[in-house]
């Protein structure tokens, strides 16, 4: 959040030091934010690990590509692909390594263990995901509801609509890209192994637009929630459970003379986070 969209109900021109402090305690006071909390030592050693598999993984990824190029040229040197061959390889070695002290990392803590074994029963999503999404989140401690967590990821609509253009509808990617990079192979893999609710809220999605990402990303999003829901609540997933429709309130007379309405309408549970 910047400073600048602070200080505008403060109705002061120009940009000082006193200005910003004093938006940054209106802003705190009004919002009645929660008190940031460091790391554990072992959720920050994790985390390096998880960031590391990442780019060990984009820079394998790089030279692939590149290895490919070279092969596809009208000539190309044996020896500029020995080396990029030999990086290639060294660079599989690195990610397993990683990949094991990932999982010994998890393996070590009883809880994170526990509750990785209950959501990792969603065939297509495994440790390395699970991993960067809990360290990324600092295990979701500061979430409230699923709604902050989706627009921490990036995956808020944003609409593009004025009078009577209507415009494309997207993600608003100003999140935390890390979380989108790790549920993007989860998302392929679900689909691909016909996991409900996830493959069929791809179909609709896809059949309503023709669009075969904008069908993954909604499972994205959906992936996110609920293992959300599953880390918070602590249960193992069940493929199995079908939500039930969100029945709201309607709000008494009584009931919203202190109260703003929205506050009496009745909140959805959350294994109901997504639209099915």
């Amino acid at each position: 959040m910047s400073r600048h969209w602070a200080s505008k109900p403060l109705r002061r021109p120009g940009k000082t030091d006193g200005v910003d402090a004093q938006a940054l305690a209106t802003m705190v006071c009004q919002q009645r934010l929660d008190t940031w909390k460091p790391i554990s030592e072992a959720m920050y050693k994790l985390r390096q690990l998880a960031r590391q598999h990442l780019e060990l993984q984009e820079l394998k990824t790089q030279l692939t590509n590149q290895l490919s190029a070279l092969e596809a040229g009208m000539y190309h040197s044996p020896e500029v692909k020995k080396q990029l061959i030999k990086l290639i390889g060294e660079l599989e070695k690195q990610l397993t390594e990683c990949a094991k002290l990932i999982q010994k990392a998890v393996d070590d803590n009883a809880e994170w263990k526990r509750k990785a074994e209950q959501i990792c029963a969603i065939k297509g999503v495994g440790i390395l995901t699970l991993a960067n999404l809990i360290t990324e989140t600092n295990e979701f401690a500061l979430f409230e509801n699923h709604r902050q967590l989706v627009s921490y990821a990036g995956y808020d609509v944003v609409e593009n609509q004025s009078g009577k253009r209507v415009g494309k509808t997207h993600i608003s990617k100003r999140g935390n890209s890390r979380i989108r990079r790790a549920l993007h192979m989860s998302a392929l893999q679900v689909v691909r192994y016909d996991q409900k609710p996830f493959v069929g809220l791809y179909e609709r999605v896809f059949e309503r637009t023709r669009i075969k990402m904008k069908g993954y990303v909604a499972v994205q999003r959906k992936l996110l929630t609920i293992i959300y829901a599953l880390w918070k609540k602590d249960v193992k997933y069940d493929g199995s459970f079908v939500s039930q429709p969100i029945k709201k309130v309607a709000p008494t007379e009584g009931a919203t003379q202190h109260r703003p309405q929205v506050d009496v309408l009745e909140i959805a549970n959350m294994e109901k986070l997504v639209e099915s």
